[in-house]
């Protein structure tokens, strides 16, 4: 049976090359898409824009000089062949893409037809096109392709027989599956295991173990049971895991900037953020875990006392109702402080009890040479001898994450902070998340580590309003 997608606009914004993603089936592009890429495209918002004209350029590298009857009919993908990971030059995929003239469209009693307000026009004009096609190809399989969860139950509700989200850049189908940095184990670890050979290494065990029993395992991450065993994975190879056998008390004993872990989970986020072999550290976990603070704490500590960084960039996306961050008098930093303010607060928590705790905050963040940026400028920029914060990830596509840390120089280390909780971005879900992507595929990356943190502290208010309203 003939599959044909229809794409909805969010779909080319949020991956502008997906119409590579349908393998040799049809996709089709219905004209009030492309109407709404070219108004999105002269947008203020940087990556929004960015992105429709990545797709509108997507999309005129395949149609090429096809004529108007050949475009409408489809006419062949063809994609470069390092797109594809193959050797050759070009290679046609064999599927095809047409675009759809949907304002042809007309309500006939074969065919439902939805017409609605002003508002929703759009919408409906693309739902249209999904129930034109399987009105007149009835031996095909139609699908809707949107990131819109209302607009799905809309064309659903329509007689729409397939509506699907897009899903090629999940790579995770339930987000318990997520990688924590750590396994726990109940009662004993060693109780699991059949064999284990112990080595010395000066004041260091490693135990190597066979990793048919840990097949799971990747590099930087823990293993902890009820018995107080934490062993970290220092190194693996096709047959054996080789565990650093750590005291949980000396990981309790640790400090940043005078802070103390709280759990052994904020442990061993302190001893990750301290790990000499990671440039890339994510802290995922819920609102009042200590994300933000491990991070700032960690950061005084090494530009201050151990200088090994010269500054510390702290940023984070600007909310769509704030696209741009405006052109009143006042400097980036003074711009971005009220969506920054969650670092103010943190420097209070660590220099509140200072007889001149404003003094000591301003001294702080200039002998620290704290930076305030906006994610929105910061394409086309290299960070060398920094630490870069990230704050708010959860919010961010794969493409915007990937923008930020190839802007990573050397010497340099960045730490991203998410909660999967708290997105706002309508287009966006835990599952799609570039911070759930950027989690799952740095687990292959020998020189990245990931903990999720937790240890809530909150008043008697706030745990009666989470609770109960």
């Amino acid at each position: 049976m003939e599959k044909i997608y229809v794409l909805d606009t969010n779909v080319l914004l949020h991956d502008p090359l997906a119409i590579y993603a349908f393998a040799e089936h049809k996709v089709v592009i219905p004209m009030t898409v492309l109407e709404e890429l070219d108004v999105i495209k002269d947008r203020r918002d940087k990556d929004v824009s960015r992105e429709a004209r990545l797709a509108i350029n997507t999309i005129d590298k395949i149609v090429g000089n096809a004529s108007p009857k050949a475009l409408q009919s489809g006419v062949p993908i063809r994609v470069m062949g390092e797109e594809l990971g193959t050797e050759d030059s070009t290679q046609n995929t064999e599927g095809s893409l047409a675009i759809f003239p949907d304002q042809m469209i007309t309500n006939t009693d074969n065919i439902p037809f939805l017409n609605g307000n002003h508002d929703h026009a759009n919408d409906n004009r693309i739902i249209n096109v999904g129930l034109s096609l399987q009105a007149t190809n009835p031996r095909s399989s139609i699908c809707l392709v949107t990131k819109d969860i209302n607009m799905r139950i809309k064309a659903k509700g329509s007689g729409l027989e397939r509506v699907e989200d897009y899903k090629k850049d999940r790579v995770l189908d339930d987000l318990d599956l997520m990688s924590k940095g750590y396994i726990q184990y109940d009662g004993s670890f060693w109780s699991t295991v059949d064999s284990v050979k112990s080595e010395a290494h000066g004041r260091h065990t490693v135990h190597v173990i066979a990793r048919s029993n840990l097949p799971t395992l990747y590099l930087n991450m823990f293993i902890i049971d009820e018995e107080e065993f934490v062993g970290f994975v220092v190194n693996l190879d096709k047959e054996f895991v080789y565990l650093l056998d750590i005291s949980k008390q000396n990981l309790m004993n640790q400090s940043f900037w005078g802070i103390h872990p709280r759990n052994l989970e904020q442990a061993m986020a302190f001893y990750l953020l301290r790990h000499d072999n990671s440039d890339l550290m994510i802290m995922t976990g819920p609102a009042g875990s200590g994300k933000t603070l491990l991070a700032l704490a960690y950061g005084l500590q090494v530009t201050m006392e151990e200088k090994r960084f010269n500054k510390i960039i702290v940023a984070r996306s600007t909310p769509p109702m704030a696209e741009d961050i405006g052109f009143l008098p006042g400097t980036e930093e003074e711009k971005m402080a009220p969506w920054l303010a969650a670092f103010d607060d943190n420097l209070e928590i660590l220099h509140g009890a200072d007889e001149h705790s404003f003094s000591s905050i301003d001294y702080v963040k200039q002998k620290a040479n704290i930076q305030f940026k906006s994610l929105n400028f910061m394409r086309g920029r290299s960070f060398n001898n920094a630490l870069i914060i990230i704050d708010e990830a959860q919010g961010l596509t794969q493409f915007q994450l990937k923008s930020i840390v190839t802007r990573i120089g050397s010497n340099s280390k960045i730490i991203v902070l998410g909660n999967l909780a708290q997105i706002d971005n309508k287009y966006i879900t835990p599952l799609t998340s570039g911070l759930t992507y950027l989690v799952e595929k740095c687990k292959s990356f020998k020189y990245a580590s990931i903990m999720h943190v937790n240890g809530i502290e909150r008043s008697r208010l706030a745990e009666f309003a989470e609770e109960n309203l």
